[in-house]
């Protein structure tokens, strides 16, 4: 084992914290209906809400760490049902379901980071979670389940956020620098430099994710299945790097997923590797980007949400329609992000790169 891997318990309780903020949000996402141009702006407003002030939002949790961020998130998320249904006009419950949203995010990456001395498995964990919340929500938004039942679901996530709260307190009291175990950029390379990298690879997922070949999803339980096995993966990555090291899990974990997103285009069993390889790097882009922001790591944070916004954005306007334009895209933005991954971040087992 690299390291001693800390913090796991906080990833967990942070686990079902994530896993009922999507649950919640595309239960509520799920019931809107409209022509394709509104469902067009319907969910580019939740991306573009959701994730861009969750930079704003980290940097003031970071300033204000007795603000109880997880607390009042779930209050506005549980708030946004029953106003969607006082108020006709959905921009206002969205809004107010969005900041929720960007809310417990923050409060999660903080508790996580903060008391994992350095290691990725917990806030993989944490991470992980989102993806089964998704599908659960559009699962049970198919069904006859009545709105007050995600109000009290929301409700039973504010005692984790308590409970992390309370970790993340203690972390900080032993140790003066936050995220102080978290070095895993190289020494050398300019912050900027290394934030903009990982913002890049970030976006380069986020944008990778809508672009891969998938001409065998025709149904929701193909669609569950991608979601579970993208759930999977970020946590397997968080582990997998603690235990052989992140930039060698980056590096494989990314150029071994290639042939299998270009070749599984008909057949589910290759494309889902891939994914769920592709999925393994999300702890590494978060944790690099905290190790030149150990002070700072609500914004780190932000930062990786605001590059998946710039990635998903585009998806919104333009797709490539060609398999062959596609597959194109996919290796050119894989070797880049490879390049850049090996730019900025030190060697496993470097303390002086």
């Amino acid at each position: 084992m690299k390291r001693k891997i800390a913090g796991v318990g906080v990833g967990f309780l942070y686990f079902y914290v994530h896993f009922v903020t999507e649950l919640v949000c595309f239960y509520f996402l799920s019931g809107f209906r409209g022509t394709n141009t509104d469902l067009w702006a319907f969910y580019l407003f939740f991306d573009m809400l959701a994730f861009v002030p969750q930079g704003i939002v980290g940097y003031l949790s970071d300033r204000f760490p007795k603000v109880p961020f997880g607390v009042l998130g779930f209050v506005l998320l549980a708030a946004a049902i029953p106003i969607r249904a006082a108020i006709p006009f959905p921009y206002v419950s969205l809004t107010v379901l969005c900041i929720g949203n960007a809310f417990t995010h923050v409060d999660g990456a903080e508790a996580t980071l903060r008391t994992s001395r350095g290691s990725l498995t917990p806030s993989a964990i944490f991470v992980s979670g989102g993806a089964f919340g998704i599908l659960t929500g559009h699962l049970l938004a198919q069904e006859s389940v009545p709105w007050w039942v995600f109000v009290l679901l929301a409700g039973t996530a504010i005692p984790f956020s308590i409970l992390g709260g309370i970790y993340r307190a203690d972390a900080d009291k032993a140790s003066p620098v936050p995220c102080v175990g978290f070095r895993y950029a190289k020494e050398k390379a300019a912050p900027a430099a290394v934030i903009l990298a990982m913002v890049f690879v970030v976006a380069t997922r986020g944008y990778m994710a809508y672009g891969i070949p998938m001409s065998w999803k025709n149904s929701v339980s193909e669609t569950v299945l991608i979601l579970a096995v993208m759930g999977v993966g970020k946590a397997l990555g968080g582990v997998c790097s603690d235990l052989f090291g992140p930039r060698r899990v980056a590096v494989v974990s990314a150029a071994a997923a290639l042939p299998f997103l270009l070749f599984g285009d008909r057949v589910i069993a290759v494309s889902l590797i891939g994914v769920m390889l592709f999925s393994m790097t999300m702890a590494v882009t978060l944790a690099t980007l905290v190790s030149v922001l150990k002070d700072r790591p609500g914004l780190a944070f932000g930062l990786t949400t605001i590059g998946l916004f710039l990635g998903t954005a585009p998806v919104f306007f333009f797709r490539f329609t060609s398999f062959a334009a596609n597959c194109v895209m996919i290796t050119v933005l894989t070797v880049v992000c490879i390049l850049l991954t090996v730019a900025v971040m030190r060697k496993d087992g470097d303390e002086n790169g």
